[in-house]
């Protein structure tokens, strides 16, 4: 059987702490309580006793001389009703019992409070026995007590076979327990009050530190790694917040030193970039003049001059893409936004690379979807994407463009670029779009600089839309666009940097 989990707010520190400080406040204040109790109710029911137990004596031993002895049973009687009359209160019912005969002092009362076994061991001892005896919830003091005669020697006394019986309703005394278990119950209330509050302030000051933790990590986590802690005391949690700053202070210290090694690099890769431009430029040209004479050359100078021409274009497109991510990193990069048909942008791509009837297209009629986007970004993310599924996948390769409406986001531009090839393994998915990644175990060799799919990440997120991977149930990859549609009007003038031209998406 599982036990259902208790929701979060009732699992919390603050409500377990309040719990336990309640739960131990409790226990004492009843502990006490019963405690206390415990000693009133026996020192009262005590006072008591020996109250009776002396006024009885005194009275029994001041009136037995001054009757007949061995008595009849009128003396009995006048016996039993003039030791009655002697207790401080008007219940004292008395028993007196002469070897055969006995009396009361109510007459016709039963003494049904008299067991046998207290009548025994009076009889058999000199000492005075009591007991404290409750029928139909109501308490009385039954003592019973031999009466002796003095022997000749003042440590011997011989029984007088004379035996006295008292009882006393305790009435007033259970009143006085009764008020005592009232002034108690009445007292745990607002002790538990008391240590409800209590509980409180003390969860308060226990928590207010794990608080600012909560806070302090958080803000950490949202990248302000100069977050410390103020160290008030030298407890557990003082030590606590000695040991984050610490920790703070050692994160902040290798993350400047992290972010100082990449921006060297990123400077490093950009001025490389910047100082391959030219002589790369001056290859191209002669690549194309070697292109255009190659018919003419032999076969294996014209294959080394074709060699020369595809590494030259595929050492420009990485100089160009490294290019283009050095502007992503310097935050440079900028949009050229125009009011332009997605449908038709979209065949314009895949007709400059020849592309037109490799791809399976699903377009919009011309004219139905319009939206404000930076026409070249857009180029660079569908050639990216095609490019990738056809080197990577298998045909046919199919692209849908459409346009969705949610709510919350408005109209957006959808585009699905899918392959049929074995897909992506799942252990790959969450690095597809990451820098210089490849998945030489998933797919063939790559010709590329593994910053395609970088590059299309960074010009989505650029337009504040979205780009993710995943598998067709049927095979193949899918990779899926999601751009915002802005309103039309005029192009946006804000300027670009110049990007170097390329061979090939």
């Amino acid at each position: 059987m599982r036990i259902p989990r208790l929701p979060r707010a009732l699992s919390g520190l603050r409500v377990r702490l309040m719990v336990a400080f309640t739960l131990v406040a409790a226990v004492a204040t009843l502990t006490t309580g019963a405690l206390t109790f415990r000693q009133a109710r026996t020192g009262v029911l005590q006072q008591s006793q020996d109250t009776v137990i002396d006024d009885f004596r005194d009275r029994v031993d001041t009136l037995v001389p001054d009757y007949r002895f061995p008595p009849a049973r009128s003396d009995l009687e006048l016996f039993a009703a003039d030791v009655a009359r002697g207790g401080r209160s008007a219940n004292w019912r008395v028993l007196a019992v002469y070897r055969e005969l006995s009396a009361t002092s109510a007459p016709g009362d039963a003494f049904e409070e008299l067991s046998p076994a207290m009548r025994t061991a009076v009889r058999s001892g000199r000492a005075t026995v009591f007991q404290r005896v409750s029928r139909e919830g109501r308490s009385a003091l039954v003592v019973g007590m031999p009466v002796t005669f003095a022997a000749t020697h003042a440590a011997e006394r011989r029984s007088s076979g004379l035996e006295v019986y008292l009882t006393v309703p305790q009435q007033e005394e259970q009143g006085y327990v009764d008020a005592l278990v009232t002034a108690i119950e009445r007292a745990t209330v607002p002790a538990l009050g008391l240590a409800v509050l209590l509980a409180l302030l003390a969860a308060r000051g226990v928590l207010r530190p794990v608080r600012a933790l909560r806070r302090a990590t958080r803000s950490i986590a949202e990248g302000r790694l100069d977050t410390r802690l103020a160290v008030r005391g030298s407890d557990e949690l003082a030590e606590l917040s000695r040991s984050f700053n610490e920790t703070a202070a050692a994160l902040e210290e290798s993350v400047a030193e992290l972010r100082r090694l990449e921006a060297g690099a990123r400077r490093f890769a950009a001025d490389v970039s910047h100082e391959l431009r030219t002589p790369l430029a001056a290859m191209s040209a002669v690549t194309d003049v070697l292109d255009e004479d190659a018919a003419r050359l032999d076969d294996d100078t014209a294959m080394a001059v074709r060699l020369i021409s595809e590494e030259t274009t595929k050492l420009a497109a990485l100089v160009n893409d490294l290019m283009e991510i050095s502007r992503f990193d310097a935050g440079a990069a900028a949009l050229h936004l125009d009011d332009i048909d997605l449908a038709e942008s979209v065949r314009r791509t895949l007709a400059a690379r020849g592309w037109q009837d490799t791809v399976d297209t699903r377009l919009p009629e011309p004219g139905t979807l319009r939206g404000r986007v930076d026409p070249r970004r857009l180029d660079v993310v569908v050639a990216n994407l095609v490019a990738n599924a056809l080197r990577h996948g298998a045909l046919p390769v199919r692209l849908h463009l459409r346009a969705q409406e949610r709510a919350g986001t408005g109209r957006q531009a959808v585009i699905e670029v899918s392959d049929s090839g074995q897909g992506i393994p799942d252990s790959v998915l969450p690095q597809v779009f990451d820098r210089f990644y490849k998945s030489d175990s998933a797919r063939a060799r790559s010709e590329g600089s593994g910053l395609g799919l970088a590059i299309t990440a960074e010009n989505v997120r650029l337009h504040g839309g979205t780009v993710r991977a995943a598998n067709r149930p049927g095979g193949g990859a899918v990779f899926t666009v999601v751009l915002p549609l802005r309103d039309g009007g005029p192009q946006d003038a804000t300027p670009d940097p110049a990007v170097p031209g390329r061979k090939g998406p």
